[in-house]
């Protein structure tokens, strides 16, 4: 019962997600209601849990929206005219930034093991996959309906 309800929540909240302004915050509000709902988190896990989790969030996104994202625009902006040498470096780039990431989640993973069980760090895995394909349904549903 209580995860249809975060569903319908999910569902009913993403509608809010056409508007633009505050869609961020709007999106995070429902991912926070929706890894809460799946992990059961007690009151003391979640005190400790978002915390660590929300600071991991915000150094992968720096990575990903705006290094990442940069690299991809030097390398579509320049493709057709850039040496190899040139590709070289960007391949490099985007493979630290990617490294990065990949080592931030599993720092994550370390600091919530002191704070919650191992389980749980794999249902967050799992209800992160699981947000992001729910977005993504909804996402295309909407498109869907524009045409």
């Amino acid at each position: 019962m209580k995860k249809l309800l975060c569903i319908c929540l999910l569902l009913v909240s993403i509608n809010a997600w056409a508007q633009k302004e505050g869609k961020r915050e709007r999106i995070k509000a429902i991912k926070v209601a929706f890894i809460t709902e799946q992990l059961n988190l007690s009151e003391k896990e979640s005190q400790e849990f978002w915390p660590v989790y929300n600071t991991f969030e915000e150094k992968t996104n720096t990575i990903r929206f705006k290094e990442v994202r940069a690299i991809r625009k030097k390398i579509r902006d320049n493709f057709d005219t850039m040496s190899n040498a040139n590709a070289s470096t960007l391949l490099n780039e985007l493979n630290a930034a990617e490294i990065r990431m990949h080592e931030l989640r599993m720092g994550l993973s370390k600091k919530l093991l002191n704070i919650i069980p191992a389980k749980k760090i794999i249902q967050l895995k799992i209800a992160e996959d699981d947000f992001r394909r729910k977005m993504l349904e909804e996402y295309q549903k909407r498109k869907r309906e524009k045409r």
